[in-house]
């Protein structure tokens, strides 16, 4: 393992945040003894192309900094090959981090535990979902959750959570069943009507929503949650038990653990990570072991 390591910010994450935590992370990762490179990238488009060039010439770590769009930018970096993956939480949702009980906007803490994992070989292989050739490491959100994702992402007055109570709320005003068709792994194609259907490798998305509450990052399958067609009513009493993860005992909500599933809804736009995908159809797949990240915990090698 080389001793150099690449940090790669978001200088914009969690309002400022993301450039704040760059120096207190490298300064951990400096005094373990690392070398320290910072990739930032003029644009989305730029900072990936820098990273896999740093993932390509064989760097030690890819120790990404900011929320969970970061975390999505690293992922198509480092998924598939053997560079780990270390994360700096400080972002609005950090879903990811959440998921693998990492630190949350401590960026010092974040970058001791990267430097002890990289010494002691604090490694877990997770799984991640593929689409097309895109990579998430939390949640595929369609249908009701996605509408205020993009409510939400309109809504630049207001941040944090609030921003997607409010944009709950607001969508609730407009709300309809949605038709989609369904296939879980190799079974039949089902037509169904349903609220919102939660493809979970992770277990949150939203900044906590325990959407996909027992998913397990390295079990090899997705955990799909189908919140059926119930009523405003009936949506109002169960949505904010998402943030408990208490409203998958409610009878309008199945869940189904499956290796792959495709997903077809007009006028749906699915997120994955809270980043735009595109819109529906889409066939997801579960990656067995497809990234290794930097966590405490018992060493597996690095």
């Amino acid at each position: 393992m080389t001793s150099e390591i690449t940090l790669f910010v978001n200088p914009t994450a969690g309002r400022g945040r993301g450039a704040h935590a760059a120096q207190p992370a490298a300064s951990a990762l400096r005094d373990a003894g690392f070398s320290v490179r910072t990739v930032l990238g003029e644009d989305a488009d730029d900072a990936l192309r820098r990273a896999r060039e740093a993932v390509a010439a064989g760097t030690g770590a890819l120790i990404a900094v900011g929320g969970d769009g970061m975390m999505s930018l690293a992922l198509q970096a480092v998924a598939g090959t053997m560079t780990p993956l270390g994360v700096v939480a400080v972002g609005t949702g950090n879903d990811f981090a959440r998921a693998l009980g990492l630190p949350i906007r401590d960026p010092a803490a974040a970058g001791r535990l990267a430097a002890e994992a990289l010494k002691g070989g604090g490694v877990r292989e997770i799984d991640l979902g593929r689409v097309g050739e895109r990579w998430f490491g939390s949640v595929l959100a369609s249908g009701f959750d996605s509408r205020v994702n993009d409510r939400g992402n309109r809504m630049r007055w207001v941040g944090g959570r609030f921003k997607y109570d409010l944009a709950i709320l607001a969508e609730l005003a407009a709300f309809k069943p949605i038709p989609y068709r369904v296939r879980l792994d190799d079974g039949p194609v089902r037509e169904i009507e349903a609220t919102l259907i939660a493809v979970g490798n992770g277990s949150t998305y939203g900044g906590g929503m325990r959407i996909c509450a027992d998913a397990v990052m390295d079990d090899g399958l997705f955990d799909v949650t189908v919140v059926g067609d119930c009523s405003r009513t009936t949506l109002l009493k169960v949505f904010p038990r998402v943030y408990k993860g208490t409203h998958l005992s409610h009878p309008e909500v199945t869940v189904h653990r499956v290796s792959s599933i495709e997903l077809a809804a007009a006028g749906v736009t699915a997120y994955a990570d809270g980043e735009q995908l595109g819109a529906l159809p889409l066939t997801a797949t579960c990656v067995p072991g497809a990234v290794r990240v930097l966590v405490p915990g018992t060493p597996s090698g690095i």
